[in-house]
């Protein structure tokens, strides 16, 4: 590191003291907490994005959001150049550049850590890093952070785009680095573009008018709300009607209202109530990266009928697996039909049970990961198409380059010499999809232009897909515990191979009861260990819950340690 970049380190950072007392770790959500402690390591993140932009030679995002927190806290995460997530290996550098003491110790530990990277701090390259904040007041300062942070680093240069959602920040990194235009209105004429191509292509038995064109979405306040409301002034055959989007200071960001608030409460959200029974209704979260669905079935209560992403999964899966299979029917045309594509389904232990089986009975491969979109999204990038989510309505599907190449080719063949026929048609879907569904991260306004593509392809109503299956009972616990690390697992969390005995007891409780299923893990943020059950009824899901929480306390709660 050469004196001119050190002396603009220390410079800078000395504006930037750290909280005393705090001690902050960067996980899946990046960075997280009250807003007031959070400009240190905004602008220490705005370093570190430098870096990694250097490194890579690639444009590099960051995001500066709390998702569905509420509204007082904020965070940061970087978007890696594919517009996924920091890649893990730059994890423990995040924390200890978050954690630094002083502008000193900052400086030493950047200086050790681009050496070990062999990163050229000369500013002889620019490199571009790409900021944008959702909609909390405390957004606009933190930006400021940010690219101070940015600007320290020789050669780095901050492009604020402003009030974005996070999947759109994380599509535009992704469309950078493939050399392509990337704006508000690039990302909602390729959402529009792609979703009027499937609606075009809907068979000719099935009219869209079969089913209710009104959709109702709930924007959580916050900037999805405010994007849904650009985005659907470009979109025909599609009435969406948007409530708590934020403008005009009718509520609070994700306070009572939002998809995290809707999956856990299981309730309306706010201006949302009798008169929507049997409407078809979604649900943003703050920053619009998850999403779900779901039916009010009944004037007289404000409980809602969830349609959640288990069963977004389910609706996709169904729609590619039709679309693969009408494209491998035989048809006279020269070229090469004989690609077998590889469909993958990706989730977590959590997924309930009922949609594993009812994939698995659909013939689908189905591969479980660890907790995590980090695990999910990397296991889905294995197949040729990988479709990921979990019941929280983050998810999404990805297509490999490779299977892309070929899906193109094949178009073309089709187009030729079977312009219209049903294969035809099949890859334009599948084309299409790959353009609409964001394929950087799980994103809320793809995923609700997906949905309602294939509901129309199909004729159904929300009632009609949400009869798929009948998910099983369930019940979620924590147990505190003395230390979390005490309980190791492995098979994607499923089984416990320590402390030794736990998982034979977990067992002997869980065959008690019909469609029992049961595991436990450790958090991966507090000292409690997490208890989930499955049973044919929601007393005997509470129960086994109850009972296997009894079992943690025993081995590793404080009444243990007596």
């Amino acid at each position: 590191m050469n004196e001119e970049q050190r002396s603009l380190l220390l410079s800078s950072s000395s504006r930037f003291p750290p909280p005393q007392g705090v001690k902050l770790s960067y996980g899946t959500a990046g960075f997280r907490a009250d807003a007031s402690i959070l400009q240190s390591t905004v602008y220490r993140v705005g370093i570190l994005a430098a870096l990694r932009a250097v490194n890579t030679q690639s444009v590099i995002g960051l995001m500066i959001t709390a998702s569905h927190n509420k509204v007082s806290d904020n965070g940061i995460k970087v978007a890696d150049p594919s517009g996924g997530m920091l890649s893990q290996d730059w994890e423990p550098f995040a924390d200890t550049l978050a954690n630094a003491r002083d502008p000193e110790q900052l400086v030493h530990l950047i200086a050790e850590f681009v050496e070990n990277k062999k990163i050229a701090l000369d500013g002889a390259k620019s490199v571009e890093i790409l900021v944008a904040r959702d909609t909390r007041p405390s957004g606009e300062s933190l930006v400021e952070a940010a690219k101070q942070g940015i600007s320290s680093i020789l050669g780095a240069v901050a492009h604020d785009l402003g009030i974005l959602t996070t999947p759109q920040l994380h599509w535009m990194v992704r469309a950078r680095n493939k050399g392509l235009k990337v704006s508000d209105i690039d990302y909602f004429k390729q959402l529009s573009s792609s979703f009027r191509c499937l609606v075009d292509l809907i068979p000719g038995g099935i009219h869209p008018s079969d089913v209710d064109d009104k959709l109702v979405v709930d924007g959580a306040n916050g900037v999805g709300g405010e994007k849904l409301e650009l985005l659907k002034t470009m979109l025909n055959g599609l009435v969406i009607e948007t409530r708590n989007s934020g403008k005009g200071g009718g509520g609070v960001l994700n306070e009572g209202v939002g998809a995290d608030y809707v999956q856990k409460e299981k309730v309306v959200p706010c201006s949302f109530g009798p008169q929507d029974v049997g409407i078809r209704c979604a649900s943003l979260d703050g920053d619009a990266d998850r999403l779900v669905y779901f039916i009010v079935p009944s004037r007289s209560s404000n409980k809602i009928e969830l349609v959640d992403g288990d069963k977004i999964l389910s609706l996709f899966a169904i729609f590619i697996k039709e679309q693969l299979s009408i494209l491998s029917k035989e048809i006279d045309v020269n070229g090469n039909n004989d690609y077998q594509c590889r469909l993958g389904i990706v989730q977590t232990a959590y997924a309930n049970g009922a949609s594993t089986d009812y994939l698995k009975q659909l013939g689908l491969e189905v591969t479980f990961t660890p907790t995590g979109v980090k695990h999910l999204h990397e296991k889905a990038a294995e197949y040729d198409i990988g479709i990921y989510f979990e019941a929280n309505g983050h998810g999404t599907i990805l297509f490999s380059e490779h299977y892309l190449r070929w899906l193109e080719t094949r178009t073309t063949v089709l187009s030729d010499v079977a312009k219209g026929s049903e294969q035809h048609k099949a890859a334009l879907r599948l084309l299409a999809v790959s353009e609409l569904i964001n394929q950087a991260v799980g994103d809320a306004l793809s995923g609700v232009l997906l949905v309602e593509a294939i509901l129309k392809h199909m004729g159904w109503s929300i009632q009609r897909w949400n009869e798929l299956y009948q998910d099983l009972p369930s019940r979620q616990l924590k147990v505190k515990v003395m230390d979390r690390t005490a309980v190791v697992t492995e098979n994607a969390e499923t089984v416990a191979v320590t402390p030794p005995g736990i998982q034979e007891a977990t067992n002997a409780e869980t065959v008690k009861y019909p469609r029992g299923r049961c595991f436990i893990r450790p958090s991966g943020t507090e000292d409690v260990i997490r208890v989930y059950a499955e049973a044919s009824t929601q007393n005997a899901a509470d129960s086994l819950a109850n009972s296997v929480a009894k079992l943690v306390d025993q081995f590793l709660g404080f009444g243990s340690s007596k």
